[in-house]
C-alpha cells in the first residue's frame, strides 16, 4: 500500500497552500515534494532583503530565454523561487487579487465556477487583513495582510505626485476599486513576510499526516492504464499515490513534467522519444508574464535607499529592525504605486510601480549615485509565449520564448503608458526631489525612440502563467477542467499559476494562493 494518499509536487505559494489545508482532514495523508530547500535563509524573513536573495542566493534559480526579435534579440530571464513557499518566499509580497471582471472573463472564456462570485469568497475567507474589515476583506484567514510599517519620502513624493496629475487617491487597490495611487498592502505581519510556507504550512508541520520532503526533484508523474500512481524523483526513486497526484511546480517546471510524463503535443514529444500518454497541444503553450519597462531618475539630494545596505548605515538599520521590526528593513521597498486606465477602456490597464532606488538589471550597467525607479506595466498583454522541452532530460533547461511585446497592442499600450508615467516627472512633488531623467534618455519622445527603450529595457516583474491553460472540454488548447484535472488522464491536477487563462490583473501571489486553496475544495469534494 502506498503510504501517501495526495503527492503535491513544488511547495511554492499553491502547493504549500494546498499541502496545509488538505492536512486538515486527518485521514488524507499528504506528501509535499519541493525540489529546493527549507526557508533558512534570514534574507527571505526580512522584507526589504528580497533582493538578496533574487539576485544572489540559492533560493532562486534563473530562466533564461531565447534571444527574442520583440526585445532586441535580448533573452527574456525569469527568476523562480527555488525554495520552500517558492515565489512567495522571494518576491516583493505584494498583496494583489486584480480586478473582479478578470475572474468573470475566466468564466466566460470555458472556466465554469471560476468567476469572481466563485474565488471572491474563496480570497476573503484565506485574508487575515490587519487594517480592513469590510465586505472586500477577511480577518480570520491565515495569510496575514498588512498595510506598510515604513514610508519612504520620496515614495510619499511619487504618490503626491500622482494625485496632482489627477490620479485619484486610493487606500484599498482589494476594495470597491482597484484604480488610482497610493501605497500596496503586503503578505506581512509585524515586519515579517508571511509567505504561503510561514502562513500555511508552519502553523500545522507537525501533522503526523503531512510530510514535507524539500531538495527533491520530480522528473516525471507515474501512470498506468491511464491513471497517475505517483512519481519519480530525478534521482530515480519512485514514491506512490494512493488518490491523487498534483503538480504545483509553477508556470516552467508543470509543463515540463507533464512533458517528460508523456503527456502534451504529439509532435514535440515523439522528437523526443517520450511514449504519448495525452495528447494535449496546450502544454507549455500560453506563456504569459508582466513585462515592466523602468524609468529612472536621479534625485538632488542622497536620501535613496542607494547604499542604505553598506556600512555603517547597514548595521544601525539592522539593528533598528531586530529592536523593533520597524524602520527600512521591514519595507518591502516597492511600497508605492497605482493602476490607471490609459486606453480609456474603463478600467485599469496599467501598473505603475514605485521604488525609492535603483533596482540594478541582468545585462543592464548600473546607475551611479542616488535615484528612484518606477516603471509602467501592461495588465493584460495580448503576447503569448512558449516553454518546450529541450530534451527528455530534467536537467536540460527549457527551450523558453517568452513572445513579450511580441504583440503590437501591447507595445501601443506600453508607449502610452511610458509618456503618461514620464507626466508625473513634472508635478510639484516630484520636481521638487527629484535632478534629471536617465533612463529613457531625455530627448524627443517619439514612438520610434520609446520602442527601441522598450525593446532594450522591458523585464518580468515575475508573474509567469498560462501553460497549463484551464478551459472547456472543447477547448482545444485546455490542459485541465474547471476543477484542475488534466485533460485524459485520471487522479492528476494542476494547481499554479500556469492554469490561469489569462492574467489577472496586478501581481500574481494572491491568486496563485488561492487556486491551491480551491484545489484542495476539489479534492475534499472528489475524495
Amino acid at each position: 500500500m502506498s503510504e501517501h494518499d495526495v503527492i503535491i509536487v513544488g511547495g511554492g505559494s499553491a502547493g504549500a497552500t494546498l499541502a496545509g489545508l488538505l492536512s486538515e482532514d486527518e485521514s488524507c495523508r499528504v506528501l509535499l515534494l519541493e525540489g529546493g530547500r527549507r526557508d533558512v535563509s534570514p534574507w527571505i524573513h526580512i522584507p526589504a532583503t528580497f533582493f538578496k536573495i533574487m539576485q544572489k542566493g540559492r533560493d532562486a534559480v534563473m530562466i533564461t530565454g531565447e534571444p527574442e526579435d520583440s526585445l532586441a534579440g535580448r533573452p527574456f530571464v525569469v527568476p523562480q523561487g527555488n525554495v520552500l513557499g517558492g515565489g512567495s518566499s522571494v518576491n516583493a509580497m505584494l498583496y494583489l487579487r486584480g480586478q473582479p471582471q478578470d475572474y468573470d472573463d475566466w468564466a466566460a472564456n470555458g472556466a465554469e465556477g471560476w468567476s469572481w462570485a466563485d474565488v471572491g469568497p474563496v480570497f476573503k475567507r484565506l485574508e487575515n487583513n490587519d487594517t480592513f474589515n469590510d465586505d472586500h476583506h477577511g480577518t480570520c484567514g491565515p495569510l496575514a495582510v498588512s498595510s506598510p510599517r515604513h514610508r519612504h519620502t520620496l515614495s510619499e513624493a511619487f504618490v503626491n505626485a500622482g494625485m496632482q496629475a489627477q490620479i485619484r487617491p486610493n487606500r484599498d487597490f482589494n476594495g470597491a476599486r482597484q484604480e488610482g495611487i497610493g501605497f500596496f498592502q503586503t503578505t506581512t505581519r509585524k515586519g515579517r513576510r508571511a509567505s504561503a510556507a510561514r502562513a500555511f504550512l508552519w502553523p500545522v508541520r507537525k501533522r503526523k499526516n503531512l510530510t514535507v520532503m524539500t531538495n527533491a526533484r520530480v522528473d516525471r508523474v507515474l501512470i498506468s492504464q491511464g491513471r497517475a500512481t505517483g512519481v519519480r524523483l530525478s534521482d530515480g526513486r519512485e514514491i506512490h499515490a494512493a488518490r491523487e497526484v498534483v503538480l504545483s511546480a509553477g508556470a516552467f517546471a508543470t509543463p515540463l513534467i507533464l512533458m517528460r510524463s508523456g503527456i502534451g503535443p504529439r509532435a514535440d514529444l515523439e522528437a523526443q522519444g517520450i511514449p504519448i500518454v495525452a495528447d494535449l497541444p496546450g502544454v507549455g503553450q500560453n506563456f504569459q508574464d508582466h513585462a515592466i519597462v523602468p524609468i529612472e531618475v536621479k534625485t538632488r539630494e542622497p536620501v535613496s535607499v542607494v547604499g542604505e545596505d553598506r556600512m555603517p548605515r547597514g548595521a544601525l538599520h539592522m539593528l533598528q529592525y531586530l529592536a523593533t521590526r520597524r524602520g527600512l528593513l521591514s519595507s518591502n521597498m516597492v511600497e508605492a504605486g497605482g493602476f490607471i486606465d490609459v486606453a480609456g477602456g474603463g478600467r485599469p490597464d496599467v501598473q505603475l510601480h514605485f521604488m525609492p532606488g535603483y533596482n540594478a538589471a541582468k545585462g543592464v550597467v548600473q546607475l551611479e549615485g542616488h535615484g528612484v525607479v518606477f516603471s509602467v506595466c501592461v495588465l493584460r498583454p495580448k503576447s503569448r509565449g512558449e516553454v518546450r522541452l529541450r530534451s527528455a532530460d530534467p536537467a536540460d533547461p527549457p527551450v523558453f520564448r517568452s513572445g513579450v511585446m511580441s504583440d503590437p497592442a501591447d507595445m501601443a499600450l506600453s508607449i502610452a503608458a511610458l509618456r503618461k508615467a514620464l507626466g508625473l516627472l513634472e508635478q510639484p512633488a516630484l520636481q521638487a526631489v527629484m535632478a534629471e531623467r536617465k533612463r529613457p534618455a531625455p530627448g524627443p519622445d517619439t514612438d520610434e525612440t520609446l520602442t527601441e527603450y522598450i525593446r532594450s529595457h522591458a523585464k518580468t516583474v515575475y508573474h509567469p502563467a498560462g501553460t497549463a491553460k484551464m478551459g472547456a472540454a472543447a477547448d482545444p488548447m485546455a490542459v485541465v477542467d474547471p476543477r484542475l484535472a488534466v485533460q485524459g488522464v485520471k487522479g492528476l491536477r494542476v494547481a499554479d499559476a500556469s492554469v490561469m487563462p489569462c492574467l489577472p490583473s496586478g501581481n500574481t501571489n494572491a491568486p496563485t494562493i488561492m487556486i491551491g486553496a480551491r484545489a484542495a475544495d476539489f479534492i475534499r469534494a472528489n475524495a
